[in-house]
């Protein structure tokens, strides 16, 4: 670590978070270097001071704005982005990495914008049923039940979009889901083509800049150019060819193509998250209530209750940051793989692993952001519920992260479907279940409380979890269909308690064995293994008691030690960590302009903040426009029960 290069980071206001700064084990901004590098640090940086000094950036603090509005700035601002062109085409070829840091610095300012804004960049996808017609496609809705609803940009402004289709050749062979381009609006006058039926949803409950919509199709004919053909392509004269002669290897590589929306909104819950936390760990750090003495009050953070709600959900960012980072670059060699058309059989299983993967770590991400930011909109009492501290807007923008790409129930099944399946791990994901019969054998050892502080405790006891519940899952399937069910049957029999808790431990365990590895490299600044050691073993055990049950079940857990010793360690590792909290959100954090709540500002003046951007609120000193009616026409005090 450098200190001479710390001056590329601006220092952070001085207030009242002083005192938790101070007291910190590491320094933050080493610890910010470490994650980020000095590339990343400097283009995000230049990302929030462009947004900033332009004024058609500028906002309020909760602000309301009428939907029509909200979807003409997010296109005026939209525009300006592209003026700027944050991240050129040579820019990604060098650093893949920066599309994803310029989401989430979007995504960080308003998701609405980010939205339009990537999906500009590509068009908006969509499922129909598609048929060749020798030079052209012919597209075609079968039914209204066949529209396609939610696609992004396409309630009022997309005039292209790519279509998902079911390839059907002349001899009347379905070939399975290809993509296209189709025109779906005139660009000069944003009206709907011939045989296209376009429209808009209406408002949401969040995203409300983004204009979802809605598309019929009938006998819609495109060129037969407009096939994007990288793993199948039509000739001329209607053959159907593929680079895989295997279909499974195309279908696994189709797999991994179809993944990207999935990893992407893994970490776009993970940004939600790190703004509500640093929102409720700085408010936390500074509201202060009660105390052991009469005339002392204390900040709520020193409370243990409030330390037990907060930084579990801390140590989660940190788990899911180098997760999601390492998942996208796994993803980004995906792509490699396919640009290059790689034919190859670990082409081919790294789409499929890829695939299992986002389908369980977009469930884990959405819905630890759910539960991570209604704690902190809790946590942070009644000022947590008003609009301009944010919490709200976060709230209603991630839920839609646990349903577009697929409900999150319904993915997890495709996890554990591969799960079931045992086939090959490029990525190594579950090469440990090679050794499932020995660790099956184990049981919970530890013998005190400092012992279970380790990372690896927990990282054990997930090896034996997801090894027990993948064997339960195959005995529960069979079975089933030892009764006489179908494989349908079985599988939706076999769900709840086996299939389902299979996907949530093996992704859960995915997290922490990455980050437990990250601790362990030698390329880990030995100042910050200790802070980033006590985040990995707090979300290890904290997630883990979601499993208790099954411990026992299983025998890995007997008596009441182990959950003694498990709670015990939870909360002293809180205790731990409590002083770290301020440190490791300054890490996290926008500058205060992109995070736009007042109580959780980097300076820490917790009242003053709230009470200035309170003041700066429309009409906050007027009577009400209909003050004439209420001071006029009062009925008298019980005169409707008089007359009765």
């Amino acid at each position: 670590f450098n200190p001479t290069t710390q001056n590329g980071i601006p220092d952070i206001p001085s207030g009242p978070l002083d005192i938790y700064r101070k007291k910190a084990s590491f320094s933050w901004k080493q610890m910010l270097q470490f994650l980020e590098g000095d590339e990343i640090i400097a283009f995000k940086q230049h990302v929030f001071r462009t947004l900033e000094s332009d004024p058609l950036f500028a906002r309020q603090p909760g602000e309301d704005i009428p939907v029509e509005q909200k979807r003409e700035l997010a296109f005026r601002r939209c525009k300006q982005l592209f003026k700027y062109d944050f991240v050129t085409r040579d820019d990604v070829m060098q650093n893949p990495w920066k599309m994803t840091i310029l989401n989430d610095c979007l995504g960080m300012y308003d998701w609405s914008l980010g939205a339009k804004y990537f999906l500009n960049k590509g068009v908006s996808p969509f499922h129909i049923l598609l048929m060749l017609c020798l030079s052209e496609f012919v597209i075609s809705s079968p039914d209204f039940e066949a529209a396609k609803f939610w696609v992004g940009n396409l309630g009022k402004t997309a005039t292209h979009s790519v279509v998902f289709a079911q390839l059907y050749t002349p001899d009347g062979q379905c070939h399975g889901l290809h993509s296209f381009i189709v025109q779906v609006r005139d660009p000069k006058t944003l009206l709907a083509m011939p045989g296209v039926m376009v429209g808009d949803m209406g408002k949401k409950l969040g995203q409300n800049g983004l204009d979802n919509g809605f598309a019929i199709f009938h006998n819609v004919r495109i060129p037969r150019e407009n096939l994007l053909n990288k793993t199948g392509d039509v000739t001329p004269d209607g053959r159907y060819v593929s680079p895989f002669k295997d279909p499974n290897k195309r279908f696994g590589a189709s797999l991994g193509a179809l993944s990207g929306g999935r990893v992407g909104i893994t970490r776009m819950a993970l940004v939600n998250l790190k703004l509500a936390v640093t929102v409720a760990v700085r408010f936390s750090a500074t509201r202060r209530q009660f105390g052991p003495k009469e005339d002392e009050e204390i900040p709520v953070l020193e409370y243990q209750l409030q330390q037990w709600r907060l930084l579990p959900f801390l140590a989660a960012v940190y788990a899911l940051e180098h997760f999601t980072r390492s998942f996208c670059m796994n993803f980004v060699e995906f792509q490699i793989g396919l640009l290059m058309k790689d034919k190859s059989d670990r082409q081919a299983e790294l789409g499929r692993e890829i695939h299992a993967m986002s389908c369980a770590s977009k469930p884990l991400g959405s819905w630890t952001a759910q539960r991570g930011i209604q704690e902190c909109r809790e946590a942070c009492g009644g000022h947590g519920y008003l609009a301009m501290n944010r919490l709200g807007e976060l709230r209603d923008d991630n839920d839609p992260n646990c349903t577009y790409e697929g409900d999150n129930n319904v993915l997890l099944q495709q996890t554990s479907n591969y799960l079931l399946r045992r086939i090959e791990s490029p990525l190594e994901t579950v090469n440990f279940l090679e050794d499932m019969n020995s660790i099956l054998q184990r049981k919970f050892t530890v013998g005190s409380v400092e012992e279970c502080m380790n990372p690896g405790v927990p990282l054990a006891a997930y090896k034996w979890l997801v090894c027990f519940l993948l064997g339960e899952s195959q005995r529960k399937l069979f079975h089933e269909k030892s009764s006489g069910l179908g494989d349908f049957e079985a599988r939706n029999n076999s769900q709840v308690y086996y299939c389902r808790s299979l996907a949530i431990a093996y992704i859960e365990h995915t997290v922490l064995q990455r980050f437990h590895d990250l601790i362990q490299d030698e390329q880990t600044p030995a100042a910050l293994r200790s802070v980033l050691g006590r985040l990995c073993a707090l979300y290890g055990l904290w997630t883990l008691t979601n499993h208790m049950a099954i411990l026992y079940q299983g025998g890995y857990f007997s008596g009441r030690q182990p959950v003694d010793f498990i709670h015990t360690a939870i909360l002293t590792l809180c205790g731990q960590l409590k002083d770290d909290a301020v440190a490791l959100v300054d890490v996290i954090a926008p500058p205060d302009f992109i995070l736009n709540s007042p109580i959780g500002k980097a300076d820490g003046e917790l009242y003053k903040n709230l009470w200035s951007t309170v003041m700066q609120g429309k009409n906050v000193l007027e009577r009400p426009s209909w003050w004439a009616e209420f001071c006029s026409d009062k009925p008298a005090v019980g005169s409707l029960r008089a007359k009765l």
